[in-house]
C-alpha cells in the first residue's frame, strides 16, 4: 500500500528503495541529528537551525549542529570510534564533507550507503555519470554523498576605492606592485586559503589536465613550477609582506570592511550581497571573478557508517533537497547560495519560486561567473598546502 503514497514522478526513479521511504521516516520520528558542519558563517548557522525547526515540525527529527573549525575534526571522530570497535551508536550523524575527507572515508569504508537514490528528492538532480553532483574533487560520488548547496570561488571588493582589476591570477603580481600591502588571502591551513593557490595553480599550470590525476612526485615538481615561481613574486608585495595571513575569510572580509585591504575571496557568491545587507561590507562592494572562470563545486553531506540517526539524517539529506527549500536557501535575505537541482527537473511552481527570488546589486547572476573550473584531484591539495608551508613559514 505504501506505492500509493509516494508521487508518480518518484516511482520512476528506485520504486523498491522509495516504496521504503516511510519505513525511513518512521525510524527517523524522534531522532536528533547531530550534524558536523563548519561553524565560521552566521547566516549558514542560521539557516541549519532553520533546516532543524522544519525537520522537527515536518518529521519529528530535529538537528542539533556541531560547529567545526576544520571538516577533520569530525572525519577524526569517526575514524576513533572505529579504531574502539563503535560500527553502532556513533557521535557523529550527519558532516558538511569537503573532497578530501571524503575521498578518505570513502577509500576507509566509513561511510554509510549508498543512499542518495533512495531519497524522493533526488528526483530534481542530474545525477549523470559527470554532472557536478556526481563527482567531488575527481572522486565518484556513487550514492555515498548528497548536495545541498553551489559553490563557486570568487573575489569581493569595494567599488568605490578599486577600479583597475586583474583579469586572471596571473595579473595579481603586477597588481599587488602597484598596491602594496593591499592584497592578501587566509592562511591555506585554511581550505579558502588553499582554493586561492589553487585557482593560480589551475591557471597557470603547463598541462591542467594533469591535475584531475592523483599527485605524483614528477608531476607535482612539474606542474607547480610556475605557480612557486608567481608566488615568489607576489608575497613581498602582499599584506605585512606575506609573513602573516588572516584566519580565514570572514577575517578577511572583515578587514575589506575596515579599509585594511581591498580584495576578499569566499567559495559564495552571494556572500558579499548578504554581507552588505548585514552591513558587514559597504553598499559600494561587488564581485568578480577570473575572465576565464573559476573553481566550482558542489557541497555535500555525508553520514558516517556508524551514525546513530542514519534515518534521520536521511530525512535531513531529503529536506535539502526539497525545492522549496533550496529556494528558500537561494533567498539573498536567507543565505543566498545558489542551489543545486537540475531546472530540467523541476515543474512550473519551483521554476516560479526561484524566479520570484529577490536580487541585489551585489548579487551575480549565475552566468556573470564564467565557467566552472574543475576541482583538482584532492591529494594536490594536501600537497600543495604541505609545500606551501614548507617554503613560507617559519
Amino acid at each position: 500500500m505504501r506505492l500509493l503514497l509516494i508521487p508518480a514522478l518518484a516511482l520512476t526513479l528506485a520504486t523498491p528503495a522509495l516504496a521504503d521511504w516511510q519505513e525511513t521516516l518512521d525510524a527517523a520520528k524522534g531522532q536528533t541529528v547531530y550534524w558536523n558542519a563548519w561553524g565560521g558563517d552566521a547566516r549558514t548557522n542560521a539557516f541549519i537551525a532553520w533546516v532543524g525547526a522544519e525537520t522537527d515540525r515536518l518529521y519529528g527529527v530535529k538537528v542539533e549542529q556541531v560547529k567545526l573549525s576544520d571538516t577533520a575534526e569530525a572525519v577524526s571522530r569517526v575514524i576513533s570510534e572505529k579504531s574502539a570497535g563503535q560500527d553502532t551508536g556513533g557521535s557523529v550523524d550527519m558532516i558538511w564533507i569537503n573532497g578530501p575527507n571524503f575521498l578518505s572515508m570513502k577509500e576507509k569504508g566509513l561511510l554509510h550507503g549508498p543512499f542518495v537514490a533512495d531519497l524522493p528528492n533526488a528526483q530534481y538532480l542530474d545525477l549523470s555519470a559527470t554532472s557536478p553532483a556526481s563527482v567531488d574533487f575527481t572522486t565518484p560520488v556513487e550514492g555515498f554523498e548528497s548536495p545541498w548547496r553551489l559553490a563557486k570561488f570568487n573575489f569581493s571588493y569595494d567599488s568605490a576605492r578599486v577600479s583597475d582589476l586583474p583579469a586572471d591570477m596571473a595579473g595579481w603580481v603586477d597588481w599587488a606592485a602597484a598596491h602594496p600591502g593591499r592584497l592578501t588571502h587566509p592562511n591555506p591551513a585554511n581550505f579558502m586559503g588553499a582554493t586561492f593557490l589553487k585557482q593560480a595553480l589551475i591557471e597557470l599550470a603547463p598541462d591542467p589536465a594533469v591535475l584531475q590525476q592523483p599527485v605524483t612526485d614528477e608531476t607535482f615538481a612539474t606542474t607547480t613550477a610556475p605557480l612557486w615561481a608567481w608566488y615568489d613574486a607576489l608575497r613581498p608585495n602582499l599584506w605585512r609582506k606575506g609573513e602573516s595571513f588572516p584566519e580565514n575569510e570572514s577575517v578577511q572580509q572583515q578587514m575589506l570592511n575596515d579599509g585594511e585591504v581591498d580584495i576578499a575571496m569566499s567559495f559564495d557568491p552571494a556572500s558579499t550581497a548578504a554581507a552588505i545587507e548585514q552591513g558587514l561590507l559597504p553598499e559600494t562592494a561587488r564581485v568578480f571573478v577570473p575572465k576565464d572562470g573559476s573553481i566550482g563545486n558542489i557541497s555535500f553531506v555525508a553520514i558516517p557508517y556508524n551514525a546513530a540517526h542514519a534515518a534521520g539524517a536521511e530525512v535531513v539529506a531529503n529536506f535539502l533537497l526539497d525545492p522549496a527549500t533550496q529556494a528558500h536557501m537561494q533567498d539573498i535575505t536567507v543565505l543566498g547560495s545558489f542551489a543545486v537541482l537540475d531546472p530540467a527537473k523541476l515543474d512550473d511552481a519551483a521554476k516560479a519560486s526561484f524566479a520570484a527570488l529577490p536580487s541585489a546589486p551585489a548579487l551575480p547572476a549565475l552566468a556573470d561567473l564564467g565557467p566552472t573550473l574543475l576541482e583538482p584531484h584532492a591529494s594536490w591539495m594536501t600537497r600543495l598546502t604541505e609545500e606551501w608551508a614548507k617554503r613560507y613559514t617559519k
